[in-house]
């Protein structure tokens, strides 16, 4: 099990998260996504290596922009 940390920006509300959770939790071995509008930080644990570049994918893909922390 491995978590990595990436800071968003541009989430606001709670609407911002979920848009968030969706498009991650579409990641292959994606089992557990954390994510606060209120300090832009993500989360993401899964089963294996969590690719970076599919997790900056996704967020972009949800409207936001994000850097691994």
């Amino acid at each position: 099990m491995s978590a990595n940390g990436y800071q968003v920006t541009g989430m606001t509300c709670g609407h911002c998260e979920m848009s968030v959770r969706e498009e991650v939790g579409e990641i292959p071995g994606v089992t557990d996504i954390e994510v606060s509008a209120q300090t832009g930080k993500l989360v993401v644990s899964g089963s294996g290596e969590i690719d970076d570049a599919q997790v900056l994918a996704a967020v972009q893909e949800a409207g936001y922009s994000a850097v691994r922390a």
